[in-house]
């Protein structure tokens, strides 16, 4: 085995996927705690004497109690190196973790065990199944209150038309809740509450072996044997190819913030996730085995550092050795680029990377340089596919509480719009720039974060806008006519691509109607158009 095959071997990158209050956070935590990581745990709401969670590391995460941005953390487990992501939950950033999808080879669902499978889970799911991205499903919270266990896997079946494959199965639940029995290996796992103490699994010899009823309380030993029966008879047994494939997910139950269940849901990822996939570039697939370097940027995150203003530009590794120092070419601008400094993450905290494989991710202090849906290459003019920009939802006007500061202000626009979350949008006519968002939330997570972190006060305020599409269309007089005669209605975002920003849906189909020859979209690739 080669030197590359034998790193992309070790390698899982995967994101953590959820509805909000799942507990996916505190899963992360956990997880970075099995792979000695971090000492302590953080909690997501943290009291004096805990410390926050290390992937909410921005100030609005820590005093809302929710992820806005997703978050990259490098740890090794048991020989095995996992580059894991953790996205935002709540739908008004779920385009951060959209494209984050496009950078892992697998994702892990948190699921509550009292409410099931949720919207935004649902949402997240159907991103994953159109990447063909497998999922290991993780159901928390199972020493509280909980649906019927056979319920919930009924509904998984179901509503995302998925097969499930039960690895573990709770004895009890809720206050009578004990543990779990692996289905694969005949173990009987027990719940230590509180602390970071976990037990040994003990091994038994299938469900007739006395040491059962002794390990077992009486009231739950009939139940437990009764349960595995009918999982075994109603649910497929585990199947690699099925799940790499995306048509069955393996189920782990547990409870994340008593570290239960979480060291068999990283075994698990290790022995089965795929390693660094292949990608797919818009001329020919690029494999993970390949010598030469390759990587997409992803993500683009403003201000880690507010001290420093800094801009960091996440690369998904596709191909080739990595080394501190090389000359890489970035294929939008057409120019060579040396990579002095780059970075492994650990939430906020980084170390210079010496070297990086295929699957990693690392940081790549930039001043706008790279953008998201950039490509890097020892030279190739490859362009990766599938990084996506959404035309947002909701569109308001920026308006500087002192009017001395417009330069600022574009600046901080600009800078925010290149993280994907948010979109800004300058005026061809006039000066009033338009913010667009996918949910409200995000304009008072912008509002906060370009008076923390720019020192700027701004408001927005509502608009006469009903929809922004990108303007595209083949023949360049074409739209060069359109721009003539729609001057107040078109705008361009941070890449320079036009947009046309309509009063309302009769304005659209007018539009459209008027001009058939061009193309009025509400998605596009990032970065796809040389400049």
């Amino acid at each position: 085995m080669s030197t590359i095959d034998h790193q992309v071997s070790r390698r899982r990158t995967f994101a953590i996927i959820s509805h909000p209050d799942a507990g996916k956070t505190t899963l992360t935590e956990k997880l970075l705690l099995f792979g000695g990581a971090i000492q302590m745990a953080g909690a997501v709401k943290a009291k004096k004497e805990q410390r926050g969670a290390r992937s909410d590391f921005m100030k609005i995460e820590q005093d809302r109690g929710i992820s806005v941005s997703s978050a990259v953390m490098t740890f090794e487990f048991e020989d095995n190196i996992y580059n894991l992501l953790d996205t935002p939950g709540h739908e008004d950033f779920s385009e951060d973790t959209y494209r984050v999808l496009t950078a892992v080879d697998s994702a892990v669902m948190v699921i509550d065990a009292a409410k099931g499978i949720e919207t935004q889970t649902r949402k997240l799911f159907e991103v994953c199944r159109m990447r063909d991205v497998p999922i290991t499903t993780f159901v928390n919270k199972i020493d509280r209150e909980t649906r019927d266990f056979f319920e919930l896997i009924d509904q998984i079946e179901q509503d995302l038309a998925l097969d499930v494959s039960p690895v573990t199965w709770p004895i009890g639940s809720g206050r009578d809740f004990k543990g779990c029995y692996d289905l694969i290996n005949d173990r009987i796992l027990f719940m230590e509450k509180g602390g970071n103490v976990v037990k040994d699994s003990i091994q038994i010899n299938g469900l007739n072996d006395p040491k059962l009823d002794e390990l077992v309380p009486d009231y739950l030993v009939a139940q437990l044997r009764e349960d595995i029966e009918m999982v075994r008879a109603m649910f497929p047994e585990f199947d690699l190819e099925s799940y790499r494939e995306g048509h069955l997910t393996p189920v782990f139950f547990g409870s994340a913030i008593n570290n239960f269940g979480v060291r068999e849901l990283l075994r698990g990822i290790g022995e089965n996730a795929p390693t660094p996939r292949p990608q797919e570039a818009a001329t020919r697939t690029v494999e993970s085995s390949e010598t030469k370097v390759s990587g997409f940027v992803f993500k683009v995150q403003a201000n880690i550092d507010p001290n420093h203003r800094d801009r960091i530009a996440f690369i998904r590794l596709c191909s080739g050795h990595f080394k501190r120092g090389m000359k890489l070419k970035h294929v939008r601008a057409g120019k060579q680029m040396a990579v002095h400094n780059p970075m492994l993450f650990f939430a906020n905290e980084r170390d210079i990377a010496e070297e990086a494989w295929p699957g990693d991710i690392i940081g790549i202090p930039n001043h706008g340089t790279l953008r998201i849906g950039d490509t890097l290459t020892e030279g190739e003019d490859l362009r990766f596919r599938g990084v996506p920009a959404f035309a947002p939802e909701l569109l308001q006007k920026v308006r500087l509480d002192d009017p001395l500061k417009g330069k600022h202000l574009q600046r901080a626009l600009e800078q925010l719009a290149e993280e994907g979350a948010s979109q800004v949008f300058k005026p061809m006519m006039g000066a009033d720039w338009i913010a667009g968002v996918v949910g409200q939330l995000q304009f008072e997570v912008l509002k906060e974060r370009i008076s923390a972190e720019y020192g700027i006060k701004v408001h927005f305020e509502q608009t006469p806008a009903y929809a922004a599409r990108w303007v595209m269309g083949d023949d360049p007089l074409e739209i060069k006519k359109f721009r003539d005669t729609n001057q107040s209605a078109l705008f361009e975002d941070h890449d320079e691509t036009l947009v046309f920003i309509a009063r309302n849906a009769w304005h659209l189909e007018t539009a459209q109607r008027d001009w058939p020859n061009l193309r009025f979209e509400s998605t596009r690739e990032q970065n796809m158009v040389v400049t």
